[in-house]
């Protein structure tokens, strides 16, 4: 089938986007590079530089003609948008809106979208947490992606544009830029390598939930012909803590020193890990890599890899 996917110069996206190559689909990456890396775009595949709020993008989805857009382009930055929530909403929340209208227009089957599990929680007393827990997020963040969940919802109801909905723990693994505000395995790594001292925001409690990007990759391949209307999480069930986190990055770089530690920045929950008893159920989903062993992977793919990742975003 032909998918176009968005945001797939990113981390996530262009592993998503080599799998539906790889599966037979014809596939089309549209990516702005404001965050995104051209050198992630998997080789062979057509690429659009621009962004879903461009003029231009409306058109571009009705030439092209795809069965499923895979939606991930968004700014997924809970600091800048904290700081920033007109730019996250016209990102997260405009730029969305204006790709159903655009799928619509297109006849387009079926959406399947990257929302976020940690952020549209907020906090929580429920852990691990299903999708029965009602949403409440404390960040601006949080707010726009589970925004976009409800216009998906009306989509579907007036339109019929189909859609699957992935709420994300924390993904790690390969080509997550070490140099980022976000993705925590890979900045601890990139830190340790160059002899920096990380830090810890809080007192090393705080606790999250981490999936390998290779999971999270087959959820999406599951997702073009399954969960259909569905809202559902993805994630271990397991809470890991920075330090811990902080731990398994060191012993597989052979970091010794401590870490520092700093005030909890705003619009970060204390405590989250996500129920996936739904995605087992609907996808067939279940994470198969322990966090230490694909941590362990990625900080050495992050070591081999210095050249592809620059010193620079």
């Amino acid at each position: 089938m032909k998918i176009l996917v968005t945001g797939a110069a990113g981390f996530i996206a262009s592993h998503v986007a080599e799998a539906y190559a790889s599966a037979g689909h014809e596939v089309l990456v549209v990516d702005n590079l404001s965050t995104g890396r051209r050198k992630n775009v998997p080789r062979g595949l057509a690429f659009a530089e621009m962004s879903i709020n461009d003029d231009a993008f409306a058109g571009l989805v009705r030439d092209f003609s795809p069965e499923v857009i895979n939606h991930h382009a968004a700014q997924m930055d809970v600091r800048r948008s904290v700081q920033d929530p007109v730019f996250d909403a016209t990102e997260n929340v405009l730029g969305s809106l204006k790709l159903m209208i655009a799928a619509v227009s297109a006849d387009v089957r079926k959406i399947v979208y990257a929302s976020t599990g940690g952020a549209t929680y907020g906090d929580v007393t429920q852990i691990p947490v299903s999708e029965s827990v009602l949403p409440n997020p404390v960040c601006q963040y949080g707010v726009s992606k589970h925004t976009v969940e409800h216009y998906l919802f009306v989509y579907r109801r007036l339109y019929g544009l189909d859609y699957t909905v992935l709420r994300y723990p924390n993904v790690y693994g390969p080509r997550q830029n070490p140099h980022g505000e976000a993705g925590v395995v890979a900045i601890f790594t990139g830190q340790m390598l160059r002899g920096e001292q990380p830090t810890i925001f809080g007192d090393g409690s705080k606790s999250r939930d981490y999936v390998h990007v290779g999971d999270v990759v087959q959820a999406n391949l599951l997702a073009l012909d399954a969960g259909s209307g569905r809202v559902m999480n993805l994630g271990s069930g397991k809470e890991t803590t920075d330090r811990e986190v902080f731990d398994a990055i060191a012993a597989a770089v052979g970091y010794g020193q401590e870490p520092a530690y700093a005030e909890v920045r705003p619009g970060e929950v204390d405590r989250i890990c996500l129920d996936a008893s739904s995605a087992a159920e609907h996808l067939g989903w279940v994470p198969r890599i322990e966090f230490g062993v694909g941590a362990s992977e990625t900080a050495k793919w992050i070591d081999e890899n210095r050249d592809y990742l620059g010193d620079q975003p």
